[in-house]
């Protein structure tokens, strides 16, 4: 038989594609995506490890682990306290910092701003002198705003911080910047800076000393001034650190007097005041928008924030009675299963809540407020690199001695938005760490903990 010019022009065309096919059915196929059991034992990682996976939409579960054990948060938590201010207290809330005149005292009266610093109280003290204020008798601060907390973990070391005291009067989150420079043989220039962007005042009622001790930094106690001594052996030529405030008040009228000096305004020196007496508002600032807040606290994590809005909402005098409050939201929320917070933060050991409970509040309270737009992209990638990017993931980190916590949001292959809340816990090594500020062998641990994490993602994105 022949082949005319059009079936062999046909042929020519058909044979590649034929033959391509013949060789993509020779191909193997696609390995499956190993289930969550199979990516947890092949991590082998030390402790236990417990999650829950839940559909957006309808709260529907879709893999869970049979053991739902309630342990502490870490700063998962502060997702559930940026809910508990976002419902309670509304996206656009603001704190407003004031300067009153009561009679014949200057009074700096603290808002709960937890976003207040250096520069804000800067452009403070321009409206209080272009409003024409004299020099008063007395210059007083007032933080009654929110209760007066020592310290916001007093487990933790003092040195710390992420752990400064809070009250109302919150300024650069409650810390100070030690700088230092080596002048001569053992002889070192210390300076306390209240450092912000534009304004960095130094701060005279904190101050610290060279010494020969074996702890690096030793908090001496509360002055006026503070002041703190530090370990000569381990400075070396220059450095600098962060430290805790532990007299806010103070320290914030210290940084305004200097601030208004500047600007020819003579204040006397502060005193801190119990009761905030009526009076005249003669000028104020008002903080972001608490949605803009929220958002910093997820991307940062920062303690001092969670807290002072946890109590801003609760209205209630400590930490303890803050926390229950907010728990007992939780079951006002339709929230059910087990949650006990101690605190707004996560630093403290006391909170508990189960990976099952965590994933009913994302899918809850937190699809109605808009958590998934206000939680960080890639949780994970400044643990692990870039290679640990988790496209459509949205989520909060957790991580204290031996925990390390993910919960969030991820968008699936198919389509499908899921909630996900992740625990892993090696509670014998958790144990041994109480008091230590990283404990041996806990950067490995950890880094393994969120390798898993990033791994039973791309296998529940992959087959939901």
């Amino acid at each position: 038989m022949t082949i005319g010019r059009r079936g062999f022009l046909i042929g020519a065309v058909l044979m590649p594609w034929a033959a391509r096919a013949e060789g993509l059915a020779m191909r193997p196929a696609p390995r499956p995506v190993p289930g969550s059991a199979a990516i947890i034992g092949r991590a082998a990682l030390p402790g236990a490890v417990e999650y829950a996976v839940l559909d957006a939409g309808s709260g529907a579960v879709l893999d869970v682990t049979t053991q739902q054990g309630a342990v502490p948060p870490a700063s998962t938590l502060k997702s559930v306290t940026a809910l508990y201010a976002l419902d309670r207290l509304g996206p656009q809330h603001r704190f407003r910092t004031r300067i009153i005149r009561a009679g014949d005292m200057l009074i700096l009266a603290g808002g709960g701003d937890p976003h207040l610093d250096s520069d804000g109280l800067d452009r403070l003290a321009a409206d209080l002198v272009a409003a024409g204020a004299g020099t008063p008798a007395r210059f007083a601060v007032w933080g009654g705003a929110l209760p007066r907390l020592p310290q916001i973990a007093p487990g933790q070391a003092m040195h710390l911080a992420y752990n400064p005291a809070l009250s109302g009067m919150i300024l650069n989150f409650n810390r100070v910047h030690l700088g230092w420079r080596r002048t001569a043989p053992g002889a070192y220039d210390m300076q306390m800076q209240a450092r912000a962007a534009r304004q960095s005042p130094r701060a005279y009622t904190i101050r610290a000393e060279v010494a020969a001790q074996s702890q690096v930094f030793r908090y001496l106690g509360e002055g006026p001034p503070e002041r703190w001594r530090v370990s000569r052996a381990a400075l070396g030529q220059q450095g600098s650190r962060w430290l805790p405030v532990r007299l806010p008040e103070l320290y914030a009228g210290d940084v305004f007097q200097t601030l208004c000096r500047a600007r020819g305004l003579v204040l006397p020196a502060p005193e801190v005041i119990e009761t905030l007496p009526p009076g005249d508002e003669l000028a104020g600032i008002d903080s972001e928008p608490l949605t803009v807040i929220v958002r910093a606290l997820l991307r940062y994590s920062t303690n001092s924030t969670a807290e002072a809005i946890g109590l801003a909402v609760s209205g209630a005098a400590g930490l303890a009675e803050s926390g229950a409050a907010m728990a007992e939201w939780l079951r006002g929320q339709g929230i059910l299963g087990e949650a006990r917070f101690a605190d707004h933060s996560g630093l403290s050991d006391a909170s508990r809540i189960s990976p099952l409970t965590m994933a009913q509040v994302l899918a809850g309270p937190g699809m109605r407020l808009g958590l998934p737009d206000l939680l960080r992209e890639n949780p994970l990638t400044d643990d692990l690199g870039r290679e640990a990017a988790l496209p459509g993931v949205r989520a909060k980190t957790g991580t204290l001695n031996f925990i390390s916590n993910l919960a969030g949001y991820a968008d699936t292959a198919g389509g499908r938005k899921v909630v996900f809340a992740i625990v892993s816990t090696d509670p014998a090594r958790r144990a041994d760490a109480a008091g230590h500020e990283q404990s041996p062998g806990v950067a490995r641990w950890t880094r393994a903990a969120k390798t898993l994490q990033r791994d039973l993602i791309r296998g529940w994105t992959a087959r939901l």
